[in-house]
């Protein structure tokens, strides 16, 4: 074992340093969201960490190349990595409800919180080229040795924790873990260990647990709404129960955004804009088959199921957990036989299908942040193909109608006018037309089969159409999408 112990420790700290890196992006998804750009920050940030920790750590071992201080080096980095969970409450959720610049929380953030345990990890590989070379005239080979070992280890710390570890365990259990496993490597490596020592290393361990622990409690001492935090393979998931007024909510909480939410005495969808997918039942009077990409909590479903009680609907969910929340906290009925669900990506969905519809449904936002690949040409080239020949398609769209965010509605519009021979657009709520809000964008195959009957129903809806509209955007394309996450 002591001759395996360097390689061992350079492995595992390759792997946790990968692992606190989806770890970051999970812990900040919240609250400054997972588009590209907040990805693309946590990496930068981790990468230039871990640079300064392999500069650093080159030139403290050359000055001093003693194993006890790598290990002093290591049993910090457990320290950082247990403050993790108590800095969320205590910096990151702060700092973000102080400013809405979200790529400079994501920055201050990803330094503070995460960039100290990354710089310290970073440090065990060039004390390990050091402490390994026993012939100065193999540094290469020691160096290319201790180089690949951590490569693989993040290799597999990527692939384990992606997989496995965080949707199991959820992200706060795994800060434990890594703790734990960077306080034994810290013990495992030092040399000459007596009572003293270890008197002093069983203390730091109580001291590791109880920061975690005392993270926990911090977090939900300062977020009494949050009933569940829950991770899936794709997603940090938050289920809150809120009061507006008189009314209680329970909401579903993905990134920075509402995914869905209700009245708990009531049971009635909460979101306005879900109400205008109704407006399938005015203009097509035939509609009987209904296809929704974007499940969430399934709120819209569930009402519809209750609502349109000789009507099917299938619903494409890529993340399971959401299906599984959705059952046990917001009622869905998953033995409805009019109901099918397929936990499948959306657009792989549309590529693939054979089935046909009258209406499809359109509504995967993640947070704030829409999937390009359902917005583009070639996306919605499928949804016409698996429509019925008096069907169509209606989307959530979150924008503004002018100014600095205007270009999602404007894109969007100008891609749906070259795919579709008439397009609708709705506003959800009478307010400014530079404000951000929910846009419904309709699009029919072969026109309109319109249900007069109907019309007093729909009234309130049909009068929010926007008939002035227009567009001098380009279509969005598979290889040309300025939009989405």
């Amino acid at each position: 074992m002591k001759k395996y112990k360097m390689k061992i420790t350079v492995f595992l700290c390759g792997a946790l340093g990968m692992v606190l890196e989806l770890v970051a992006a999970r812990i900040l998804s919240p609250y400054v969201g997972s588009s590209n750009l907040i990805w693309t920050t946590i990496i930068g940030i981790m990468l230039t960490s871990m640079s300064i920790g392999y500069w650093l750590g080159g030139k403290i071992v050359d000055k001093k190349p003693d194993m006890n201080l790598l290990s002093l080096f290591i049993l910090s980095g457990a320290f950082f990595t247990s403050l993790i969970p108590i800095l969320e409450t205590l910096l990151v959720k702060p700092l973000s409800e102080l400013s809405n610049q979200l790529v400079f929380v994501a920055i201050v953030t990803s330094v503070l919180v995460f960039g100290i345990p990354s710089f310290i990890l970073a440090m065990v590989s060039p004390f390990a080229v050091k402490l390994e070379d026993k012939k100065h005239d193999e540094i290469g080979k020691t160096s290319g040795k201790i180089s690949s070992l951590s490569t693989i280890g993040s290799i597999v710390g990527t692939f384990v924790a992606g997989f496995l570890l965080i949707p199991n365990l959820g992200v706060r259990f795994l800060i434990l873990i890594i703790t734990i496993i960077l306080f034994i490597l810290s013990f495992m490596m030092f040399d000459k260990k007596n009572i003293k020592y270890c008197i002093c290393m069983i203390v730091c361990l109580i001291s590791l647990f109880g920061l975690n622990y005392y993270g926990k409690i911090i977090f939900e001492k300062n977020n009494p709404d949050i009933v569940k935090d829950v991770d899936s393979e794709y997603s940090r998931i938050w289920i809150k129960e809120l009061s507006v007024g008189d009314i209680n909510y329970k909401t579903m909480q993905v990134d920075t955004g509402i995914e869905s939410y209700i009245n708990q005495e009531t049971n009635e969808m909460g979101a306005t804009y879900l109400y205008y997918y109704n407006l399938f039942d005015y203009y097509n009077k035939d509609a009987k088959s209904t296809l929704m990409i974007g499940g969430a909590a399934y709120t819209y479903p569930t009402y519809y199921l209750n609502k349109y009680q000789e009507k099917t609907i299938d619903v494409v969910e890529i993340d399971e957990k959401m299906t599984e929340l959705a059952e046990t906290e917001f009622g869905l009925d998953v033995e409805n036989p009019r109901l099918k669900i397929y936990t499948q990506d959306g657009r792989s969905f549309l590529n693939n299908t054979e089935n046909k519809y009258d209406t499809i449904l359109i509504d995967a936002f993640k947070g704030l942040n829409a999937p390009f690949e359902l917005t583009t040409y070639e996306a919605l080239q499928k949804v016409k193909n698996a429509l019925n020949d008096n069907g169509i398609v209606i989307t959530n769209i979150i924008s503004s109608l002018e100014g600095k965010e205007e270009d999602f509605i404007k894109y969007e519009y100008s891609t749906y006018k070259a795919v579709f021979p008439e397009v609708k657009l709705f506003r959800v709520r009478n307010v400014e037309d530079t404000e951000k809000q929910n846009l419904i964008l309709m699009a029919f195959k072969n026109g309109e089969n319109i249900d007069q009957e109907k019309y007093s129903e729909y009234k309130n809806l049909l009068d929010m159409e926007i008939t002035n509209f227009l567009s001098d955007r380009e279509i969005v394309t598979d290889h040309y999408a300025p939009i989405g996450d």
